[in-house]
């Protein structure tokens, strides 16, 4: 990986380990659905900007279907799921929980495309399942009961991920660029109907427009065109470590900003997480140093 590839992946991992953040102060005020459409919204604006610089036609009608699909699950209901736990749990859980997403898809995969399920990823699905319930148990004994249907919203969110993964695998072939540009679109339109129901509860602070604007513009619009250009430059293996990196930030952040506790839990937890997801996707840090390095010693010669 070069530096300026390791620099985006850094970049990457911190602005969406931010944007757990980002709902975490926005999610009270504006509640799930307004918060999601104007993140949506804001994110389809930029990459509708972007588009124009390319002078790039986004060809929603064609692919109407597809884009709808990939929308509700990879977009709409995920983040309405993870901005609806936001109002209760801490920034640092929700970004592990979002990390067990490649576990999910994992388990998916077995049950829709057949997938071998051999004992290594059962050994990482254990320890992805037991590193939850440990982050889940303590935060359910230190929030209450109030905490138990976020946290099963929070998974929810992280299982939806999954069924986007192994969709993605059948779904027509769609350029990168587009398919972000389109389900951003597709989620504006999803989530739209739901405004009436589920309304703003008050008038939002200076600190609460701001983050929700850092959310479509920076943590959405901005962070996928930095991952589509580190999937260009280094491949799909090396962009999918930022996978383990995004919980790191996402804990930095809550500590720093929100004064979150980072206790033993926290830390344990998030450990057998990472861990599991390692397992199962086969992803090893020390197979990626050594590509890099046969990279180098090939571009010496």
């Amino acid at each position: 990986m070069s530096y300026a590839s390791f620099i985006r992946l850094m970049m990457l991992a911190a602005i969406w380990g931010g944007s757990f953040l980002f709902m975490r102060i926005a999610a009270n005020t504006f509640g799930p659905a307004y918060l999601i459409e104007c993140r949506v919204g804001f994110a389809a604006l930029s990459l509708l900007l972007v588009s124009y610089s390319l002078k790039r036609s986004l060809p929603f009608r064609q692919y109407f279907h597809h884009f709808m699909i990939i929308g509700l699950f990879n977009t709409a209901l995920p983040f309405l799921l993870f901005a609806y736990s936001a109002q209760t749990l801490n920034a640092s859980t929700l970004s592990v929980l979002n990390s067990t997403a490649v576990i999910w898809g994992a388990l998916i995969g077995v049950l829709w495309h057949k997938a071998p399920l051999t004992k290594r990823v059962v050994l990482g699905m254990a320890l992805g399942i037991l590193g939850v319930t440990v982050l889940v148990g303590v935060d359910a004994i230190q929030i209450g009961t109030q905490a138990r249907l976020p946290i099963v919203a929070a998974i929810m969110a992280a299982f939806s991920y999954g069924i986007a993964t192994n969709y993605t695998k059948s779904a027509p072939k769609v350029a990168a660029f587009d398919n972000a540009h389109g389900n951003m679109w597709a989620a504006v339109i999803w989530i739209l109907p739901l405004l009436p129901f589920i309304p703003i509860r008050g008038a939002p602070t200076e600190v609460e427009m701001v983050s929700v604007v850092a959310l479509g513009v920076v943590c959405t619009g901005a962070a996928y065109l930095l991952y589509f250009r580190l999937v260009a430059d280094e491949g799909a293996t090396s962009a999918l470590s930022v996978t383990f990196l995004i919980p790191v930030f996402g804990i930095l952040w809550g500590a720093l900003i929100l004064d979150e506790p980072v206790g033993w839990s926290t830390v344990f937890g998030t450990g057998l997480v990472l861990s599991g997801t390692m397992l199962v996707t086969h992803f090893s840090p020390l197979s990626l140093l050594k590509k890099r390095t046969l990279a180098q010693d090939l571009a010496a010669k």
